[in-house]
């Protein structure tokens, strides 16, 4: 498919908004983030509520690489956000970045398993950061979502591919404690994972899904698993 054609793929706004230039959000390299409008979570902590529940967005693939075209030489990478991306087609339009000589990361809570199967085999992604959201007796209730099994396939998958990733879970102590914690430490391991384990704090906004405010429960990080090296951000 040809973005020089007129089709409803990328001329359709389904991305909400993009953020022009980020150091943070793709570690050691310069890029920008394009936010997907729609997610298939509603997770009780999520502070992007808006994109969540938007139906559309403000940019349109076509557009959205032009922008990108005038980013070649001043970025390197483009960071593939939401919401939650892989409820896009996104094989056209990742191809046409990587076109452009971009990286392209891929922030995802992993339950589309297929679709994200299909773009590490086109070699189209260069790094993924996979949301660990619960332990599988906690998954629905703070996602609620009951598709834990396509996480745990893609968790797996990602382990036994050679594509660099990291595991993530955000952290509101009422939703999650420590030993919580633990149990998914002890799943990463049995898994395989040997990466880095990144522990995110709950970001209290006044626009979160469930509306709820910073925890005021402790959360004892001495008590925390040594198995796999932990970095909190």
């Amino acid at each position: 498919m040809s973005i020089d054609k007129e089709n409803s793929l990328f001329n359709t706004n389904f991305i909400y908004d993009i953020t022009k230039f980020s150091h943070l959000d793709y570690t050691d390299h310069l890029s920008c983030i394009v936010w997907f409008s729609g997610c298939n979570m509603r997770c009780d902590y999520c502070y992007n509520k808006d994109i969540v529940f938007a139906k559309d967005g403000n940019y349109s693939y076509s557009n959205t690489l032009s922008f990108l075209k005038t980013r070649v030489g001043l970025l390197n990478g483009v960071v593939l956000s939401g919401g939650e991306a892989t409820t896009h087609n996104l094989i056209e339009f990742a191809q046409e970045i990587k076109k452009l000589g971009f990286l392209i990361k891929l922030d995802t809570n992993g339950i589309n398993f297929n679709s994200i199967k299909e773009l590490v085999d086109l070699n189209l992604l260069d790094f993924i950061a996979l949301d660990y959201k619960a332990p599988k007796d906690k998954f629905l209730k703070i996602t609620h979502s009951n598709r834990y099994n396509g996480f745990s396939k893609t968790l797996d998958f990602l382990i036994k591919s050679n594509i660099k990733f990291e595991v993530r879970t955000t952290i509101h102590n009422d939703l999650l404690d420590v030993d919580d914690i633990n149990i998914i430490i002890d799943d990463l391991i049995q898994r395989g994972y040997k990466n880095n384990y990144y522990l995110q704090k709950f970001l209290a906004t006044e626009n979160n899904i469930s509306g709820i405010t910073t925890s005021k429960k402790s959360f004892d990080k001495s008590l925390l698993s040594k198995e796999l090296n932990l970095v909190w951000r």
